[in-house]
């Protein structure tokens, strides 16, 4: 942690991210754009110190980011995607946007939606081959990342998920990303889905997710779960999912522990299995500091506005 930068905007000491030196050092170089460094203070600083708005500092980011991008500065960059995300302040203000690739380099809280779609055993309650119990969930719909997506390649996701675009609710953004990967209608999500709370954590980028290995993303998921008959068979029509699997819970369960789900994903499903009795203290010994690390106190300013959207109508959102 004493390597790291703290990156702030201009006098607030409210650290935004945390920044490897590699990169506070390539910013520090861009003084003529507005950055500074401070190596003699404890803890060490990026600051953004130019731009007194949201439209001045938004347009400082996005000149320093093109400029990297066309010399090649940060592999990170080559996932462009034209898709801007918001930096929020202590006030609950949008500090700035910045380029959804982009947003690792300053550590900065990133926000995003899952959707876990289930179907539940006629049965009743039944155990899996572990002797764990499946609180009545026959299966949850598992979706498997391409070969060729660009992050998580061949990792197992959440039925649905994507990042939250800024001004965007994500209840919007959650109906968006159920059509595109799961082919769910507006219609039936609006009125299945229930919103079931929020993970918190703090990954730090690996390998399989391209680009500059060990950057730091504080992020949170709101996450959403769904019913659906045992006729529903999600489809995709986006080109990083390769298809679909109804697994249970043990199955699933194997899959996380054998390292095959993409991380934030894998947590959803945790989270998800202790809200419905499959995972509890008596067939997990490290429950309750598993439940702890699902909503990690992540110590930058987070948004505070109210998304509890399923109540809207199609035309309010």
């Amino acid at each position: 942690m004493k390597k790291l930068y703290h990156f702030r905007v201009g006098h607030d000491p409210t650290t935004l991210g945390y920044v490897l030196p590699e990169v506070a050092a390539r910013f520090g170089k861009c003084t003529g754009l507005g950055w500074s460094l401070n190596n003699s203070t404890t803890p060490r600083t990026l600051t953004l110190s130019a731009g007194h708005d949201y439209a001045s500092r938004s347009e400082i980011i996005r000149t320093t980011l093109a400029y990297f991008r066309n010399t090649k500065t940060f592999s990170v960059l080559e996932n462009w995607r034209g898709e801007l995300k918001p930096c929020y302040g202590v006030n609950n203000e949008v500090l700035f946007a910045i380029e959804r690739a982009a947003f690792p380099l300053f550590g900065i809280v990133a926000y995003g939606v899952m959707l876990l779609a289930y179907t539940r055993d006629e049965g009743g309650d039944s155990s899996g081959d572990g002797g764990c119990s499946s609180g009545g969930i026959k299966g949850i719909w598992v979706q498997r990342r391409s070969r060729e997506a660009r992050t998580h390649p061949s990792l197992l996701d959440a039925t649905a998920a994507g990042g939250v675009p800024i001004h965007t609710k994500p209840f919007t953004t959650l109906l968006d990303e159920a059509q595109e990967e799961a082919s769910f209608s507006r219609e039936m999500v609006m009125q299945r889905s229930r919103l079931c709370g929020t993970l918190s954590y703090f990954h730090t980028r690996r390998r399989d997710m391209g680009g500059e290995i060990g950057l730091l993303q504080p992020g949170v998921q709101f996450l959403y779960d769904m019913e659906v008959p045992g006729d529903v068979r999600p489809r995709s029509s986006d080109p990083n999912v390769e298809g679909f699997e109804l697994m249970t819970p043990e199955r699933i369960r194997w899959e996380i522990l054998a390292g095959n789900f993409k991380p934030w994903s894998a947590l959803a499903v945790i989270d998800f299995f202790i809200r419905q009795g499959i995972t509890h203290e008596e067939n997990e010994k490290d429950f309750i500091e598993i439940s702890m690390r699902l909503h990690r106190n992540l110590g930058f300013p987070v948004s505070g506005a109210s998304f509890l959207m399923n109540h809207l109508s199609s035309e309010e959102i």
